[in-house]
């Protein structure tokens, strides 16, 4: 019988078997929230996918399937990835807490923070992906040369494309952190940010390009919130970097 994993203190010692135990029970209350969260999201996968197909023109919301098993795979496959992310704060929790103990509490208190403020700007990346980004990408792309074909949309693609986008959304709105972590351990700085933001800008502009995104309006309006992200990124550096600076500063004899 599986148990609740206890978490060690700082500097504690463990013998590599009850490492071993500890890492084999959070990885039963790891996959044990994300079995939790896909029956949740299950009972709910209707809700969920109306959600989705509101995202799309109002004439292309009769989606199609393309065999008997379909309509229930693509209602798995929903719930399988809204049940994981449900799940994510305590699957990352788990993660963290096995290896928080090698950090000193002060380290400890920095990663929470960012962790919490990666949650914020990922929840917000999926709201702009459902709210502003699938939906005008889903209207070009159904009425692109509409004249020329008979656009019918299957499921299963349907809902691929969508948590494709919605995924590069949260992705995307991530770039604070990664700015943020260079900055703190000293591979970049406010000052070659604001120097080289030239090329900050090419770079955010190529990884937009490279972004999940088979048409152009998808790949500018995620560009759009990187290049915002990215201007931002700078400003905070400044800011934390010199919090950083007066933290780590010796305080006077």
């Amino acid at each position: 019988m599986a148990r609740l994993p206890q978490r060690l203190e700082h500097g504690q010692e463990a013998a590599l078997t009850d490492h071993l135990e500890e890492l084999r029970s959070r990885i039963f209350v790891a996959g044990g929230a994300v079995l939790v969260g896909t029956i949740v999201a299950y009972v709910f996968h209707a809700r969920i996918l109306r959600v989705l197909i509101d995202t799309l023109p109002a004439t292309h919301r009769k989606l199609i399937t393309f065999g008997v098993a379909e309509p229930f795979t693509t209602s798995l496959k929903v719930s399988l990835v809204a049940g994981f992310m449900l799940a994510l704060p305590i699957v990352l929790w788990q993660l963290w807490a096995f290896f928080a103990p090698a950090l000193d509490p002060k380290t400890q208190r920095g990663i929470v923070g960012f962790a919490v403020f990666a949650g914020v700007l990922m929840v917000g990346g999926v709201i702009f992906g459902e709210r502003v980004a699938l939906p005008a990408a889903l209207r070009f792309l159904t009425n692109f040369d509409s004249t020329l074909y008979d656009i019918q949309l299957r499921a299963s693609d349907f809902i691929s494309f969508a948590v494709l986008v919605l995924a590069a959304c949260g992705a995307v709105f991530e770039l604070p952190i990664v700015v943020l972590g260079l900055v703190r351990v000293g591979a970049l700085s406010s000052a070659k940010l604001r120097r080289n933001r030239r090329v900050g800008y090419l770079i955010v502009t190529a990884i937009g390009v490279a972004l999940p995104g088979v048409d152009p309006v998808t790949t500018v309006i995620e560009t759009i919130p990187l290049a915002i992200l990215f201007e931002a990124s700078i400003w905070l550096s400044v800011v934390f970097e010199r919090r950083w600076r007066t933290v780590a500063a010796p305080s006077p004899a």
